[in-house]
């Protein structure tokens, strides 16, 4: 089976050595994705903000990748302190409440750079 890169642009990607998403069917895997607005490469203060970056992120990333948000089987959430995780908390529902894709919580975690407060990994599995 072919294996399939897809990149957002970020010079993270090419600095990190990795991909925003890799599609190996029938699934694919979109990386932890935290809050920046790539277009602008700023990061929002408010992890509210942030959380929507992330699934704006995760989304264009399926769907360069041929993927929907509808295809997500499982979500894994990384914040930097509880109460940005119950702030985040009706974000993931807007985003994902009809989906509902398999999910771990959060965890709560030290993050690469102080104004990231959120990080999401998703992975996606092909229908029909």
């Amino acid at each position: 089976m072919t294996r399939r890169l897809v990149s957002t642009g970020s010079p993270f990607e090419r600095a990190g050595g990795y991909s925003r998403a890799v599609v190996q069917e029938p699934f694919a895997f979109v990386a932890g994705t935290t809050g920046y607005d790539y277009s602008t490469m700023t990061m929002p203060e408010s992890v509210e903000e942030q959380t929507e970056n992330c699934f704006r992120t995760i989304s264009a990333a399926l769907a360069e990748a041929g993927f929907a948000l509808e295809d997500l089987v499982r979500v894994q959430y990384f914040v930097t302190s509880r109460e940005d995780g119950e702030r985040a908390f009706p974000v993931f529902g807007r985003w994902l409440g009809e989906i509902r894709p398999a999910a771990g919580l959060y965890i709560v975690a030290g993050l690469l750079k102080p104004e990231m407060r959120i990080e999401v990994e998703a992975t996606a599995m092909r229908r029909g």
